[in-house]
């Protein structure tokens, strides 16, 4: 057994009493990120409503986006789509070779909390503050649709009907927020845009050598 099957299997065990602890106000959710679209290996709890063999959020992405530097993240606060407000930690998990391989993730539904929080702002005269949304699903197809509506947004048009600049331009932005670190997401955005999977490989590898050459540059 490898090292990052041994930490797996002793978290898997850790899990359950990490969400009692906090109580039904808790969640605890462990990525494999190895497993690709289908990451998570063990969840107790049900604040997002997650099971075993769901998909990652775009916090997941993000953390995969930053490869082995990935740090961890803490306190970060944001909405579901059901309207839900919760604070969250994600811990990233490294083999003894360095390779972040999964994530151990704590998410605690404070929405109570914030609707008491909103209510002294708003007798304090302050505005509430926004909170962003993030997708918490089984289905990673629609993590990878909540990406791209962002970035349809951003560019004010439908992904497909994009010149290709403006399509090299998406891609890239999608590779930063690690979409295409999770295996098999790559037909699933090919789909999205309307080309062909060889024809996002190739819009793909000009957009890495654009960002590889404008890094590179003095």
């Amino acid at each position: 057994m490898g090292t990052a099957d041994a930490i797996l299997d002793a978290l898997k065990e850790l899990v359950p009493g990490l969400a009692a602890t906090f109580g039904r106000s808790c969640e605890v959710v462990l990525h494999d990120y190895r497993l690709g679209d289908r990451s998570v290996v063990a969840v107790a709890g049900e604040v997002t409503g997650r099971h075993v063999g769901g998909a990652t959020s775009e916090i997941g992405l993000r953390m995969l986006a930053r490869g082995d530097g990935a740090e961890p993240e803490l306190n970060y606060v944001t909405r579901t789509e059901s309207g839900r407000i919760v604070k969250s930690s994600t811990l990233p998990l490294k083999d003894d070779e360095g390779h972040v391989f999964g994530a151990l993730c704590v998410n605690l539904d404070v929405t109570a909390l914030r609707q008491v929080g909103d209510l002294l702002s708003d007798l304090a005269g302050l505005a509430p503050a926004a909170v962003p949304a993030t997708t918490f699903t089984d289905d990673f197809d629609e993590v990878v649709d909540s990406v791209v509506r962002a970035e349809e947004l951003a560019l004010a048009k439908p992904v497909d009907s994009l010149s290709r600049r403006e399509r090299l331009r998406l891609l890239k932005a999608l590779d930063e927020r690690g979409v295409f670190a999770v295996r098999g997401a790559a037909p699933r955005i090919a789909s999205r845009l309307g080309i062909s999977r060889a024809s996002l490989y190739t819009d793909l590898a000009e957009c890495r050598r654009q960002s590889s050459g404008s890094t590179s540059a003095p």
